[in-house]
């Protein structure tokens, strides 16, 4: 795990304390009464957490549900916050096996010129929400910091929360970003696993783990009030890869203790392209059982529930450990404007509208909050 000298390297040690302790995690040690103790304490440890994902909490887990409602309630109460990604380039030149922008996926690429991101950011703006999500695929060339960093600009003039989950960057990058108006960083490990990690990630600079592990702190050194944690669930030991995301937010959160954090929980999802890889595949339990554990470890944290799942679970989870869900959908590069003229990332499986979500939530006693940041 070399990190090239054109990579900048910055004095940390969470990720020396992470991957020993993800990879000792034996999901087996734990028992039923060990889980009910983590359950019903009052302030959870590393260990708590621990037993909340092993399989002996699997038989509990309407008490853990119930636990982390209560949490969520306490801390949020029923507010529950909307956004929509909006991709704006699916250029890219890595090689992750399992995903859509592939750079070698035969599939139609775009990259939206100012004007294109802004018909885009208008349409969204109409729907009422007022947070967005940008992203592109990881190509530096297509997607410098200087072109992320102008669409930053743009959503400023439509939403009070914009967020980033573009390539890992620099402290210099991020500060770029953060001073045109960008909030907050969300950047996906994929997997904790070094070994498995060279295996799916075969070409490209985010073959290196250590610059990608290490992008949510120097976010924070640049200066941005929140960061998001996540692992694609069904790379690896599903278990050790939710430890370890925990144990990653739950180290930068008590170095930087004015950090705001969030977890995302994404599964992995069919893609176009082509590609033959196979996943594992955890099921909507076992999803619970992740989400409900990082709820009840770090219950002030945000969970984000994306289009990835399916109407029928999401609108379960909501009511019980999600506090922020996306609505009005597309993973295309121009999806929301009719500009559309590319494949998506990934597939979807919950495509309803703002309007849709939103009465979902008011039939279950929950407040759509379009911006959860003035």
């Amino acid at each position: 795990m070399v990190q090239p000298d054109d990579l900048e390297a910055i004095p940390s040690d969470v990720m020396e304390r992470v991957l020993p302790l993800a990879e000792a995690y034996d999901a087996g040690a734990w028992s039923e009464k060990r889980v009910l103790r983590a359950i019903y304490a009052a302030q959870r440890s590393v260990s708590d957490f621990a037993a909340l994902l092993s399989p002996a909490a699997a038989p509990l887990l309407e008490e853990m549900a119930q636990a982390a409602r209560d949490e969520t309630r306490c801390r949020f109460g029923n507010s529950v916050s909307l956004f929509t990604p909006i991709y704006i380039s699916n250029h890219c030149e890595n090689q992750c096996v399992y995903c859509g922008f592939n750079a070698r996926n035969r599939i139609r690429r775009t990259h939206l010129p100012a004007s294109g991101v802004e018909s885009e950011m208008r349409a969204i703006a109409e729907s009422g929400l007022r947070e967005i999500l940008i992203l592109t695929g990881e190509s530096r060339v297509k997607s410098n910091v200087e072109y992320i960093g102008a669409a930053c600009e743009i959503a400023r003039k439509y939403f009070r929360a914009v967020g980033v989950e573009v390539y890992p960057m620099d402290i210099a990058g991020y500060a770029h970003l953060l001073a045109r108006g960008t909030d907050f960083v969300t950047v996906f490990q994929e997997t904790y696993d070094p070994v498995r990690y060279g295996e799916v990630h075969p070409g490209g600079r985010k073959r290196v783990f250590p610059y990608r592990f290490n992008a949510q702190e120097r976010a924070l050194i640049a200066g941005f009030r929140g960061v998001g944690f996540a692992a694609l669930l069904g790379l690896s030991d599903f278990r050790k890869d939710a430890f370890a995301t925990g144990l990653h937010a739950y180290f930068i959160q008590r170095k930087y203790p004015h950090a705001e954090i969030s977890f995302s929980c994404p599964r992995l999802r069919p893609i176009k392209g082509g590609s033959a890889f196979r996943f594992s595949s955890l099921t909507e339990a076992e999803l619970l059982q992740v989400i409900c554990a990082y709820r009840l470890f770090m219950p002030f944290a945000n969970i984000t529930l994306s289009s990835r799942e399916n109407a029928r679970f999401r609108d379960n989870v909501v009511g019980i450990a999600a506090t922020k869900i996306s609505a009005g959908v597309s993973v295309a590069v121009g999806g929301h404007s009719g500009l559309e003229k590319s494949d998506g990332q990934f597939e979807i499986d919950d495509a309803r509208s703002v309007d849709e979500i939103r009465r979902m939530l008011a039939s279950r006693g929950l407040q759509a909050v379009m911006s959860d940041y003035l």
